[in-house]
């Protein structure tokens, strides 16, 4: 992936600097596309992205639209630090003489996908929770008839609340619910992203041996994002709907991924797994557009190579 050696220390620093700057710029978007994702027919509160994002602010004030940001913040350093370096080791492993065929891209980025939803799944089950617990709040107020009748109104949990309650009621697998969505979109999404942007990144370099531009790897990483964003869109639908846990009375339950896809089917039609396409694709093209720039900006490398060595 990249065209000079970088020590694992620096791969993890980068992608957790990435991480933490990308989901700070898009995270309000990313929001939108959980309320969009989780509303069933009967209970649209919302028609596009920007109505979700003006009716947060009205309702829950411009930091409404920053619930869950903790958790994403916390989190997302480890996931992003994971799946960067996980792929330049099966890269560096698979390759020939420092070549790669396609195939052998797209075994890399199956591994790195693989190996972040470790930490993906517990970060998305407690996010989305927090992302759309105002949308419940907002259908208590306006839609009424889709409360479940005897449930009483309580305050949003904290992440840590909700952790406590998912580990005490249902152990460390309660943290771990849609694993089996989240690798089906995870792994495909990786599959894509990065041997789409490796040779997009390709394209870009100066002579053979020199490196891309910073903003070729920039436009690189949002156009392989955003593509692979999209693609994989209709599991992250399935996730989304598997990990939500507070529902109103009209809305489905669903016992697993072929469940979720057949009363998504029947009940909302096929253009329900494109739900919040447009506000994940927003997401992830700066996301990983900002990832690719750092990681080959080489910003820890600057800061590590501030740090002093220790005498032999």
């Amino acid at each position: 992936m990249a065209d000079k050696q970088i020590s694992l220390p620096a791969k993890l620093i980068n992608g957790g600097i990435a991480g933490l700057i990308g989901v700070t710029c898009v995270f309000p978007i990313d929001l939108a596309k959980t309320r969009l994702q989780n509303q069933q027919n009967g209970c649209r509160l919302y028609t596009s992205m920007s109505d979700c994002l003006i009716k947060t602010i009205r309702s829950e004030g411009y930091f409404g639209m920053y619930r869950g940001a903790a958790v994403n913040l916390t989190l997302v350093t480890p996931e992003k630090a994971i799946k960067l370096a996980a792929n330049d080791f099966f890269r560096q492993h698979l390759s020939v003489d420092g070549k790669l065929t396609l195939v052998k891209e797209m075994l890399a980025g199956c591994g790195a996908g693989a190996c972040q939803v470790v930490i993906t799944t517990p970060m998305e089950m407690l996010k989305i929770q927090l992302q759309d617990a105002g949308r419940i709040a907002a259908q208590r107020k306006l839609m009424p008839e889709t409360v479940v009748a005897g449930t009483v109104e309580a305050k949003s949990p904290t992440a840590m609340q909700l952790t406590r309650m998912l580990l005490r009621e249902k152990g460390i697998a309660g943290l771990y619910k849609g694993l089996g969505a989240t690798i089906l979109r995870d792994v495909p999404f990786s599959i894509i992203y990065f041997p789409l942007f490796a040779n997009l990144n390709q394209l870009g370099k100066r002579g053979v041996e020199g490196p891309a531009p910073f903003y070729v790897s920039f436009f690189s990483g949002c156009l392989a994002g955003s593509t692979a964003a999209v693609a994989v869109n209709p599991v992250d639908v399935i996730k989304t709907r598997l990990q939500s846990l507070n529902r109103g009375s009209t809305e489905d339950t669903y016992s697993g991924v072929v469940d979720c896809i057949r009363k998504i089917l029947r009940n909302e039609g096929p253009g329900a797994f494109l739900k919040g396409a447009y506000c994940r694709a927003l997401v992830i093209a700066p996301l990983f557009g900002i990832a690719q720039v750092v990681y080959f900006l080489g910003v820890a490398e600057y800061f590590l190579a501030l740090l002093p060595k220790k005498d032999k």
